[in-house]
């Protein structure tokens, strides 16, 4: 399945991130990793609504641009882990004021607080 892009003639740097990080599941994959290198396995079960197929794209998409670092071990059985680049690690903050954002003007809905040491 090809990755769904918003079309940029005038190369805006706001539909560039939103081509990066845009969509339903790559906040919060890169939420989940803010706290550390994390495997396929433990992904799936933090995030239970998606299919281990669209988990695998989500990734791959976020590995090519950079956002995660993809880390395979020379075991047995094999062993991978993500984690968050630099770059990624650079998106914290920004997740954060969008959570801060949404807690200030939506306060009639009762939100968990982000436990996100690296936030």
């Amino acid at each position: 399945m090809a990755r769904k892009v918003i079309d940029n003639p005038n190369s805006c740097t706001l539909v560039h991130a939103m081509n990066i990080i845009g969509g339903k599941w790559k906040p919060i994959i890169i939420y989940l990793l803010a706290n550390g290198p994390l495997r396929f396995g433990k992904l799936v079960l933090f995030i239970p609504n998606i299919s281990k197929k669209v988990l695998t794209q989500q990734l791959r998409e976020l590995e090519d641009d950079g956002i995660i670092i993809r880390q395979r071990f020379a075991e047995t059985p094999p062993r991978v882990e993500y984690s968050l680049s630099e770059r990624g690690k650079g998106l914290l903050p920004i997740l954060k004021h969008l959570s801060l954002w949404t807690s200030k003007n939506f306060d009639t809905i009762a939100f968990e607080d982000c436990k996100i040491v690296n936030l």
